[in-house]
């Protein structure tokens, strides 16, 4: 199968504008890519219930985390045989979720969580325009994060966009 990775992190982080550059600089350097933005995988009760400004528990992303991993494998096997990576945007806040979207271990998988400090993520969800997520609901995400263990979880790599370039850093981990 192809190459996966996954660029996640809390709400405003920039994990899908950073997934769409990547996808589209790599492109012009061989590579087929393919872009899945993870909120389009949310069922309509969850995407009403952010903008309710309810937070998502465990039961709310197991099912979008599921049908994400599957649609991620779906996508890898189209590529199959090429130079390809599938590129997702997924907050993957827990262990839990990452392992979700790990299954089956047989494909080559890598994880970048994108680190803002708070006051720049909760400036850059003020900003947006017609996001289900609230800017209410940034605390609860922050709450939610369990950053890896690099001997448990030597798969993800944490970013911190004010130190370092994103796009850079991840392109790097697939040369």
């Amino acid at each position: 199968m192809s190459k996966v990775l996954i660029v996640g992190g809390v709400s405003g982080c920039g994990k899908s504008t950073v997934g769409k550059e990547l996808a589209e600089m790599l492109a012009l350097s061989g590579w087929q890519t393919r872009f899945i933005e993870g909120d389009d995988w949310h069922p309509t009760s969850n995407k009403n219930k952010m903008s309710a400004g309810i937070p998502l528990n465990d039961d709310d992303r197991k099912p979008w985390l599921e049908s994400l991993a599957i649609e991620i494998r779906r996508t890898s096997a189209e590529l199959e045989g090429t130079k390809g990576l599938v590129i997702a945007s997924c907050s993957s806040l827990k262990k839990a979720y990452r392992d979700i979207l790990r299954e089956p271990r047989n494909i080559s998988l890598q994880f970048i969580l994108l680190n803002v400090d708070r006051d720049e993520l909760e400036a850059r969800m003020r900003k947006r325009q017609n996001h289900f997520m609230p800017a209410s609901l940034l605390d609860s995400q922050l709450a939610t994060l369990e950053l890896p263990d690099p001997v448990i979880e030597p798969d993800v790599l944490i970013i911190n966009v004010r130190n370092e370039d994103p796009i850079k850093a991840a392109a790097a981990l697939l040369r």
